[in-house]
This record gives C-alpha cells, structure tokens and sequence, in this order.
C-alpha cells in the first residue's frame, strides 16, 4: 500500500483535526482503539534516558546495555543475573508504575461508548486504569505472568510476590538461588509471558480475550466504526495497522484514526476516511477529553 504521510500536526482544542476526531468517538456506533508503545511513552514510562540510568546504571556500567528494551535480550551467565534485571524492569514498568494520565483520559473519553481495546503493550496500564477487562485484548503477554521457558503447558502464572521478594533482596545484581522460579510440571526454569519467539504460551484466558475481540469486530463490522490507532509503530503492523487499514478499506462506514508523533500515516485509499495527526498522544487525548476542566 502507498502511504501517505500526515503532514498535520496538533495545535490546540481549536485543531480541525482534533474537532473532526472528537466528532467521530462522539457518532460512532463502535471504536476499536488499538495501542502500542507510543502510548506508554507518552505517559512518561520510557525505557532510555534518566528513567532507565536510575534504576539500571549498574546493568549499564558493567554490560553496557543502554535502554531496558535491549536489556531484556542480554544472554547473562546465571540465572540469578537474569532474574535480577527481570524482577527490577517488571517492578518499575508493572508494579510501582502508577496509571498513566493518557491512560485515564482515554477511558473517561470512550467509557461511555461501545469500545474494545487491542494491545501490543504488556504493561497493565488498562487495566490499572480501570478499564473493563472484558474489552481489552493484549496480545503479546504481560509482565505480571510468568510461563514455563519450555512451553510444557499452556498455564500461566502470578508472579507479583516473588518479583517484589527479587527486587529487595538482591545483592550485586543476583537475586537469592533460592529465589529463581521452576516450572511446577517439568522443572524447567520460568521464563516471562512475552511473545519473542514460538514458545509464547497463549493460555485459555488469552483464547477468551481473542474470542471476544473477533465478537466485537463481526458485531460491528457493517456498522459506523471508527478504528483509533495510539503510538503503534513499525515493528508488529501486522497486529494493529494493517489490520485497521484493512477493515476501514472494507467497510465504508467506517473511519481511520492515528495518533502517533512523527509516525501517523494512512494509505491512500482510506484518506478521504482518514484522521492523523503527529502529535505526543497525551496532548491530543487531553483535548479530546477535556481533562483541563472540571472533569476526574
């Protein structure tokens, strides 16, 4: 597909885009909103720069990792290294994180509309938010369940307690033996709920959530739906973009939006359907919702 690059960018409540876009949450039968990490950034949860040096400067200093995407990857010689890094970046990015104000703008924008949310984000913040858990489809895993690394089942598990108990007693970026976690049906160690390669373990309650996000979109596939996209990027399109582009093309009913500084595009034959906007995700969803105003 051509892409046409937005070449609008956001300039207050008065925006004809924001007004357009307003109008459509507001007319719409239906809104698919579809997320990807731009919208965690925004909210001020990066993974580079001050955030990651204050809690990573020794990862940094001693295997020069920079940012705690790539730290995740790094082969570390034991297991307690592993787990060391893992219990601090799920602490930081799931647990003590705190709901990011783009996130609660966007539910009190949407929460009176039939909305479905589909994710690639593993974070939790929809549902620390407080959106309806039954709406949210996240598709690539979460940071708070851990799976056996041989895939020998399809269970995930809770790992809260013991992330918090590796955060606290680690001691020169090993967390206690003692503390690294088994599979209980093959002993293998546990690994994060993250989809990296095959062995990503889609347990029955992730099967549910894909049931019912494919309810939803043959719910309202004929009807006025408009398909909002927040900071998705280039590296998984197939979930999200192509996806959206590909129902807005079918349906001509339907409307596309994207929010994504420096990134929002659409292919040419949805334009005349279209809405983007290069502007920080935060900033636009508070004009959109108002939060500057009375409004909680």
């Amino acid at each position: 597909m051509f892409l046409r690059k937005a070449t609008t960018t956001f300039t207050g409540n008065c925006s004809d885009n924001i007004r357009t876009l307003k109008k459509e949450i507001e007319t719409a039968d239906a809104v698919v909103i579809g997320v990807g990490a731009g919208m965690s950034a925004s909210a001020g949860m990066r993974y580079d720069g001050e955030r990651f040096e204050k809690y990573f400067s020794d990862f940094r200093q001693k295997y020069g990792i920079t940012d705690m995407y790539s730290g995740g990857f790094y082969p570390y010689d034991t297991l307690e290294e592993y787990w060391a890094w893992w219990s601090r970046h799920i602490l930081v990015n799931r647990y003590d994180a705190g709901v990011g104000k783009p996130y609660a703008d966007l539910l009190g924008l949407v929460k009176e509309k039939n909305y479905f949310v589909l994710t690639t984000n593993v974070d939790h913040q929809f549902q620390l938010a407080g959106f309806d858990k039954k709406r949210l489809f996240y598709t690539q895993g979460d940071y708070g369940l851990w799976q056996c690394s041989k895939a020998c089942h399809d269970k995930t598990y809770d790992n809260e307690e013991t992330v918090r108990r590796m955060a606290a007693e680690q001691k020169d970026m090993k967390v206690p033996p003692e503390l690294i976690p088994r599979c209980p049906v093959c002993g293998a160690p546990m690994t994060m709920n993250l989809r990296c390669d095959d062995s990503f373990v889609q347990d029955p309650g992730w099967y549910a959530a894909a049931a019912r996000y494919e309810d939803f979109i043959r719910h309202y596939e004929n009807q006025h739906v408009l398909f909002l996209e927040l900071g998705v990027g280039a590296n998984t399109p197939g979930i999200i973009k192509y996806p959206f582009w590909r129902m807005t093309a079918g349906n001509p009913k339907a409307a596309y939006a994207c929010v994504n500084k420096g990134e929002a595009c659409t292919p040419k034959e949805i334009t005349d359907r279209s809405i983007c906007i290069n502007a920080d995700i935060g900033e636009v969803i508070k004009a959109l919702y108002g939060s500057d105003s009375k409004r909680t």
